[in-house]
C-alpha cells in the first residue's frame, strides 16, 4: 500500500465523521449581484475548506483528550479508562475512515502507526505515578524515535511537500506541549498546566491548516481545485477551533467543579480565556469598554453553566432550574441578536435549535459524570466538540456574505510552508475581529429586543 494513498484517504473519509454544518446553507440567498468568481473567493464551504476544517477538528480535539487523560490518569480519576477510552475514540475515526477504503489490513497498519505515540504518552504517566525516573525517559526516548518515523512518513507521503526536518519540529513543540502541561499539572502549577493546553489544540489547528495545503497541492482533483488556505477559510477554521475548545474546555471546567478540584480555578480561567480571544479582539479595534460589553454578553451562558454546577454541587433543585430557566432566555436572546445583526442571513430557528442542542449536550454529559456514568458523559463531551464544527461552519459563511470586501480571493500556493506545523509563511490573518466588531455592532439590537421580552 502506498503511503501518499494512504493519507489521502482520511480527508476524504472523514467527511462522514463530523455533522454536516447546516446554517451554512442559510447565507445563499443574500449573494445576488456577485459572479460566481467573487462568490468562490469569499467562499467557506469548498472541498478544500471541509479537508481543512475536518482535519482541524479531530487533530485538535485529538491534543485536548490527550491531555485531559493524562491529567485523569495522574490523579488516578474513576473516569481514567473512560477518558482513554475517548482519546483512543478519536484515533478510531481515522482508522475507520481508512478501512472504509483500504480494508481492515490498511485500517490495522494506520492504527498501529498512529496510536504508538499515544502508548507512549501513557507509559510516560503510569511511570510518572509510579516515580520511576528511568521508565519516564525511556518513555521519552521512544517519542523521540517517533518523531522521527512520523516525521519520514509525512516527508514521503507527501512527496517532499512536508520536510521531514520541518514536521519534526513542529512534532516536538507537540510532544513537549503535551508532556510539559502534564508536569506542570503533577506539580501543581495549574496555570501553566492550562495555558499548555490551549496551545496545544491551537498547535494542531495549525498542523491541520499545513496538512490540507500539502494534500490539496499534491492531489488537486480531490479538492476540485480549490485552496484551503484563504482568508475566508482562515476565517472559518479559527471560529473552529475556538468554538471547538469551548466545548471542551466548559465540559472538563465543569467536571472539576464537581469534584472540588484543586485546579477549578485555573479550569474556569482557561475557559474564560477562550471567552477573552474574542473580547480582546473587540478591545483592539473598538476600545476597552467595548471589550468589557462583549464579555459581559459572550460570558453570561458561561455564568449559567458555572450556576448550574454550584446548584448541583449544592443539592438545590431550584437552582438548577433556575440555572437552565437563565440558558432558556440566553438561547433566545443570543439567536435574535445573531438574527439582527447578520440581517438574517442566521435565522434565530435555527439558531435556537443548535444553542438548545450545544446547552444538552454540556449540561447532559455534566448530569452523566455527576451521576457516574462516565460513557455517556464522554460520549456526550465529544459530540458537543464535534457540534461546535456547525455555529462556526454557519457564522464565517455569514460574515464572509455579509462583508465580502474584507475577503480576497487567493490562488493556491506557489510553494509549501516552511514549517512543520504553522501553516502558510507568514502565518494566517487574525479575522476573528471581523467576528467580533459583527458583534459588537449587534449591541445596538440588544436592547430593543429586552424592550419586546418586557
Amino acid at each position: 500500500m502506498k503511503m501518499n494513498k494512504l493519507l489521502v484517504a482520511l480527508p476524504l473519509s472523514l467527511a462522514m465523521l463530523v455533522p454536516t454544518a447546516a446554517l451554512a446553507d442559510s447565507h445563499g440567498s443574500h449573494s445576488s449581484g456577485t459572479n460566481e468568481s467573487a462568490q468562490t473567493a469569499v467562499a467557506t464551504d469548498t472541498a478544500a475548506a471541509e479537508l481543512r476544517i475536518q482535519l482541524d477538528t479531530v487533530l485538535t480535539e485529538h491534543a485536548f483528550l490527550a491531555v485531559e487523560a493524562m491529567r485523569k490518569g495522574a490523579d488516578g480519576a474513576a473516569d481514567f479508562d473512560q477518558a482513554s477510552a475517548a482519546l483512543l475514540a478519536n484515533s478510531d475515526d481515522l482508522t475507520a475512515a481508512v478501512s472504509s477504503v483500504y480494508g481492515e489490513e490498511g485500517g490495522a497498519a494506520f492504527q498501529e502507526i498512529w496510536n504508538s505515540h499515544i502508548g507512549y504518552f501513557v507509559d510516560y504517566v503510569v511511570a510518572t505515578g509510579e516515580g520511576d525516573q528511568a521508565a519516564k525517559d525511556a518513555a521519552l526516548e521512544e517519542l523521540e524515535k517517533y518523531k522521527v518515523e512520523q516525521s519520514e512518513f509525512f516527508d514521503s507521503a507527501s512527496e517532499g511537500r512536508l520536510p521531514a526536518a520541518a514536521v519534526q519540529e513542529g512534532l516536538d513543540m507537540h510532544v513537549d506541549q503535551l508532556i510539559t502541561a502534564f508536569d506542570a499539572y503533577v506539580e501543581g502549577d495549574f496555570e501553566t498546566a492550562y495555558t499548555l493546553e490551549r496551545e496545544a489544540i491551537h498547535h494542531m489547528s495549525m498542523f491541520a491548516e499545513t496538512l490540507s495545503i500539502a494534500i490539496a497541492d499534491q492531489f488537486p482533483e480531490l479538492v476540485d481545485g480549490t485552496n484551503p488556505d484563504t482568508p475566508a477559510i482562515d476565517l472559518r477554521a479559527q471560529l473552529n477551533y475556538t468554538f471547538t475548545e469551548h466545548a471542551g474546555l466548559a465540559v472538563m471546567a465543569m467536571q472539576d467543579g464537581a469534584d472540588g478540584a484543586a485546579s477549578f480555578d485555573q479550569a474556569a480561567g482557561a475557559l474564560m480565556a477562550n471567552a477573552d480571544d474574542l473580547s480582546a479582539a473587540v478591545a483592539s479595534v473598538y476600545g476597552e469598554e467595548a471589550g468589557a460589553q462583549f464579555a459581559e454578553i459572550w460570558g453570561s451562558h458561561i455564568g449559567y453553566f458555572v450556576d448550574y454546577v454550584k446548584a448541583t454541587g449544592a443539592g438545590d433543585t431550584e437552582a438548577q432550574e433556575q440555572a437552565k430557566a437563565d440558558l432558556d432566555e440566553y438561547i433566545v436572546e443570543q439567536a435574535a441578536l445573531l438574527d439582527a445583526a447578520t440581517e438574517g442571513r442566521v435565522p434565530a430557528d435555527a439558531l435556537e435549535e443548535g444553542l438548545t442542542t450545544h446547552v444538552s449536550q454540556l449540561l447532559g454529559s455534566f448530569d452523566a459524570y455527576v451521576a457516574g456514568d462516565y460513557e455517556t458523559a464522554y460520549a456526550e463531551m465529544r459530540s458537543a466538540y464535534a457540534h461546535m464544527t456547525m455555529p462556526a461552519a454557519g457564522l464565517s459563511a455569514a460574515i464572509t456574505d455579509q462583508f465580502p470586501e474584507q475577503f480576497g480571493g487567493a490562488e493556491m500556493p506557489e510553494k509549501m510552508p516552511a514549517t512543520g506545523f504553522g501553516g502558510a509563511e507568514g502565518g494566517t490573518i487574525p479575522y476573528l475581529w471581523i467576528f467580533a466588531g459583527l458583534m459588537l455592532a449587534a449591541l445596538t439590537t440588544t436592547m430593543a429586543f429586552r424592550a419586546r421580552k418586557q
